[in-house]
């Protein structure tokens, strides 16, 4: 089947396809516990070197992409290629920075930053946007973060920087290098970026949702809680305005990814998301 196929079945038989959120997580058991927080079943649809899930009582396709921002931005411009999306969400579990994001924290990112995006210089490490290369930082709609944040509300949301790292940090000295070098850092993750380089590149909106289950720093394994940060992202989902955040913005019309390296120009804000 191809990716058209795909977006052939989702549309009405007098109009376009209707307006969903794209969720796009690393792993199986991730896109297990977004699914879990939605309400009805879900159905598998081939897409092309994946299988889209899509809950049939919300306006959500979930797509578990791989670990990595590479595999997140290839599996999801197959996603935004195969039909619009009102908004693509970078979803999942992550290391937290403490005291901003401990372990049981949900984070809402209001950045999305490729943290090791660059090049070592002899002044120390430089960033591609200060090579002149490209981009290293994506801003979600701030009213999408404010609404998202306001939902999830609680003693253990809070709002920040996310991260993405290519290889996660195991070590007190490389934690405190991130903190020092992005301050605010809410938390760390490896596909969130990637995500958002493929929306960019088709005009649609991007969020980045985390749910702590470590902290970044040295690599302790007994200490992981990945089954309560799963579980933490189950009740995120569970309480999300999905039906909102899909109604809040246009489907964006489909088109080819931009040839060159630069982002498509940033869209405005999910107009309807600041009603209270």
């Amino acid at each position: 089947m191809t990716a058209h196929a795909v977006a052939d079945g989702d549309q009405e038989q007098s109009g376009p396809a209707r307006a969903r959120l794209l969720v796009v997580v690393a792993v199986a058991a991730e896109a297990e516990a977004v699914l879990r927080g939605l309400p009805g079943e879900a159905t598998a649809r081939p897409l092309p070197g994946g299988t889209l899930h899509r809950a049939q009582g919300a306006p959500v396709d979930v797509l578990a992409a791989g670990v990595g921002p590479a595999a997140a931005a290839a599996a999801a411009s197959a996603a935004l290629a195969a039909r619009p999306y009102a908004l693509a969400v970078s979803a999942g579990i992550a290391g937290g920075f403490a005291p901003h994001a401990p372990v049981g924290a949900t984070v809402v990112a209001d950045a999305i930053v490729a943290a090791d995006l660059g090049a070592q210089t002899p002044e120390g490490f430089a960033d591609v946007t200060e090579l002149g290369f490209g981009t290293v930082r994506h801003t979600p709609p701030p009213a999408v973060v404010a609404l998202v944040a306001q939902a999830l509300a609680g003693p253990g949301t809070v709002t920040g920087p996310v991260l993405t790292v290519s290889t996660v940090t195991g070590s007190a000295e490389r934690a405190a290098v991130l903190a020092a070098r992005h301050p605010g850092a809410a938390a760390e993750a490896m596909e969130g970026f990637g995500v958002a380089e493929a929306a960019a590149r088709y005009g649609v909106p991007v969020l980045e949702l985390r749910t702590v289950s470590n902290p970044v720093g040295p690599r302790d394994r007994a200490a992981w809680r990945i089954g309560e940060a799963l579980a933490a992202l189950e009740r995120a989902f569970a309480a999300l305005p999905v039906h909102e955040l899909a109604a809040g913005h246009e489907p964006a019309a489909r088109r080819e990814p931009s040839a060159r390296h630069e982002p498509a120009a940033r869209p405005e804000p999910i107009e309807e998301a600041g009603r209270g």
